[in-house]
């Protein structure tokens, strides 16, 4: 009898845990935890001087120090509960507490003592792993039970949310369950949650964002990507909200800055939490991100980005609020645009669709032993057709959804409806854990938001909107608006401009509010969550039902993949999907595209030699001066003549990664993981070695600014660095 997908996809469950890593070499490969024993050999063989069961000790030294932000990694650096990360990944905090009059973003932040050092927001967290528990059995039992794909979907959920409640018992933790290799494994993440996170201190955005977007992805790169945060707790040491009596969180370890000068073709090696990579993906899948979604929301955040810098020429206040938002707009946009460049350069689509044939041919071989799997693939691809059907008018209404006035009505609207229910049995996302989030939400508005520039974003989808054809319209929003022209979308966007959700009190009222409260309210943006939710509920749940079928279609088509690699001696490791990974290599240089060989470090000299004064290569007077008198600080390299700013290695990261610490072969801190090269983007899809590298600031570009440029003196004695030796 043939082997139906659902028994394939039990066994499949069964055999890729496990499957070896294949030939793992430094460079490629975002390893699991679980899987350093197996390439111990190979992290010896590159140069690790540690005990690698030293790395898969996640609580210990020097892993216990990497933390996630949610979105970036950063470390503790100190037993007072200091944090180091990136200067982008502080962004959020240090414009959240700026104003036109005291621009933190230009000006930069140095507290000069614990209590001037200033909230990182309400919605700031720093989650310090504990432990990881493979759950496989307990989860595929509860899919392989369900009676249809949207019964499987509601399995999972359902099962993730006893596993999180259980975990997460007591207080204190934040807890989450991650699907590894299309959910062949599932384990779940237990986290120590510190809800009161402070800045301590960023430099000038001179530094800290030196070269701005036209160096973002390139290289040779010069910025001071660092900043500092503090982790605070209740005084009885347990995670507690911002209070001024908190003290400071004390950890069990922290990383210390190396000893030893850090030199081309050194060992290096980063744990960090980095975001999505879709190697594994479906050429299809592929196909649609090249050819269409990258393409498109490049465009639209360069519009859009477009919008607010020519707002914010009038209003500083508008400048100052949306400096976040567009910074994340840029960089998505530059992204996805080298990516798309890149593709092209490399051929990928051609290679995605010979290395799936060879995939599909292998298993066509197998007989009836690969049959299962061609039938996942078919069933995969099948999905991917429907999730394609209506992706223009999805794109376009979420994004209408997300700016600010709208968002908050249907955020507070669907919790309400959510409220109704027991805990159990609510949507993820809006349970009683999830309300601390949701509420800061709510007050940290106020920091991001004008309304006048919130009704551009709005006019600029409801544009996008009208334009779409027939076939791509939602029912709701055509009867929302009652029209398909400008004076249509003109006058909507004046029916919301009544709106008082802008007010936070406001915002923070109907938290308390019921379903009815909202379903009789007048205010035109509730009222547009009341007449849209219906719709939203329904796409909701055809996309559980997608997710459904895929739950057991893709782990089976995904072992496939697995076994073909590894019948072929190829590395095995599972795509990103922003749980703790490791990736080793070496301090690495490279050959640009046009021939031109490029050093792994550059230096102080070259900063002074790219300024112009001029944002965004504006740095500030004293560094200029300190690089021409060769005000060195005692922290030059002798193989350099200088100080080195920043470096590359051919180590294997992505989005998420950023802030993650770069450590030596002894564990100890060398750097900060912040980009990775203009050739190297397509490796969310396509490793290639030759032209990868991953970016990093040079922790003697951290002292010597903290040092020369911006003195810390109380930063660099709490990180045990006391001036170095002048020379």
């Amino acid at each position: 009898m043939r082997m139906t997908i659902l028994a394939a996809a039990t066994a499949a469950v069964a055999t890729l845990a496990a499957t070896a890593p294949g030939t793992a070499r430094a460079g490629e490969g975002m390893w699991v935890p679980q899987q350093l024993p197996e390439i111990s050999r190979t992290l010896k063989k590159a140069g690790l001087k540690l005990d690698p069961d030293d790395l898969a000790d996640l609580t210990g030294d020097p892993m216990g120090a990497v933390v996630s932000l949610g979105g970036c990694t950063a470390s503790f650096v100190s037993p007072e509960g200091l944090v180091i990360t990136n200067h982008h990944c502080a962004y959020g905090a240090i414009q959240l507490n700026s104003t036109p009059d005291r621009n933190l973003m230009s000006d930069g932040f140095n507290a000069a003592k614990r209590g001037d050092e200033l909230s990182a927001g309400p919605n700031a967290r720093i989650y310090a792993l504990e432990s990881i528990e493979d759950v496989t059995g307990k989860v595929n039992a509860a899919i392989t039970a369900a009676p249809d794909a949207l019964g499987r979907a509601k399995a999972l959920d359902d099962v993730e949310k006893q596993l999180v409640a259980a975990c997460e018992a007591g207080g204190g933790y934040r807890c989450q369950l991650y699907s590894f290799s299309g959910g062949n494994t599932y384990r779940l993440f237990k986290n120590l949650e510190i809800s009161d996170v402070r800045l301590v201190y960023a430099p000038p955005g001179s530094v800290g964002a030196f070269g701005g977007d036209i160096d973002n992805w390139m290289w040779p790169r010069h910025t001071g990507d660092f900043s500092f945060y503090r982790a605070y707790v209740g005084k009885d040491g347990k995670p507690a909200a911002y209070a001024e009596d908190n003290v400071p969180y004390k950890p069990k370890h922290w990383l210390k800055f190396a000893d030893k000068p850090l030199g081309a073709g050194d060992f290096v090696m980063v744990a960090g939490y980095p975001g999505r990579t879709a190697r594994y993906a479906l050429a299809d899948e592929f196909d649609n991100a090249a050819g269409w979604s990258y393409p498109a929301i490049a465009k639209h955040y360069r519009e859009l980005a477009a919008l607010v810098d020519a707002a914010g020429i009038k209003d500083p206040d508008i400048a100052v609020k949306y400096a976040s938002t567009v910074r994340g707009w840029e960089n998505t946009m530059k992204n996805y645009t080298g990516q798309v460049e890149g593709f092209e350069r490399i051929h990928a689509a051609q290679r995605k669709r010979e290395e799936e044939a060879a995939v599909l041919d292998w298993l066509r071989k197998q007989g009836s032993k690969g049959q299962p799997a061609l039938e996942a693939h078919d069933k995969l691809v099948a999905l991917a057709a429907d999730a394609r059907a209506t992706r223009e008018r999805d794109l376009v209404v979420s994004r209408f959804n997300d700016t600010g006035v709208i968002d908050a009505a249907i955020t507070l609207y669907r919790r309400a409806i959510e409220h109704e229910k027991p805990d159990a049995g609510r949507e993820a996302g809006y349970q009683d854990r999830d309300d601390a989030r949701i509420e800061g939400g709510m007050k940290q508005m106020e920091r991001r938001y004008v309304p006048e520039m919130d009704r551009q974003l709005q006019r600029y989808w409801l544009e996008q909107y009208i334009a779409l054809p027939e076939g791509q319209r939602m029912e709701a929003v055509d009867a929302w608006l009652g029209g398909d022209d400008e004076s249509h979308v003109e006058r909507a966007i004046q029916s919301l401009a009544k709106t008082r959700l802008g007010d936070t009190d406001e915002r923070l009222r109907w938290m308390q509010a019921s379903p009815k409260d909202f379903e009789a309210s007048k205010d035109p943006a509730i009222q547009y969550a009341v007449a849209m939710m219906p719709s939203l509920l329904e796409r909701e749940a055809e996309r559980k039902a997608q997710a459904g079928d895929a739950l057991l279609a893709r782990p089976v088509y995904l072992q496939a993949v697995a076994d073909y690699r590894k019948s072929k001696g190829e590395a095995v490791y599972p795509d990103a999907n922003s749980s703790l990974r490791i990736t080793f290599g070496h301090v690495q240089p490279y050959t640009k595209l046009n021939g031109a060989k490029q050093l792994p470090f550059t230096t102080l000299e070259q900063v002074a030699a790219k300024t112009t004064g001029r944002e965004p290569f504006d740095s500030p007077q004293v560094l200029v001066d300190a690089i021409k008198a060769k005000r060195y600080g005692g922290l030059a390299d002798k193989r350099l003549g200088t100080v080195p700013v920043n470096f590359l290695s051919d180590l294997d990261i992505t989005g998420g990664n950023s802030g993650s610490p770069v450590m030596d072969a002894r564990g100890r801190l060398v750097g900060l993981a912040f980009d990775m090269n203009w050739e190297a983007v397509v490796s969310n899809w396509v490793f290639d070695p030759d032209m990868t590298r991953m970016i990093a600031v040079d922790g003697r570009y951290v002292r010597w600014i903290m040092q020369e440029v911006y003195p810390a003196p109380q930063v660099l004695a709490e990180l045990g660095l006391a001036p170095a030796a002048k020379k």
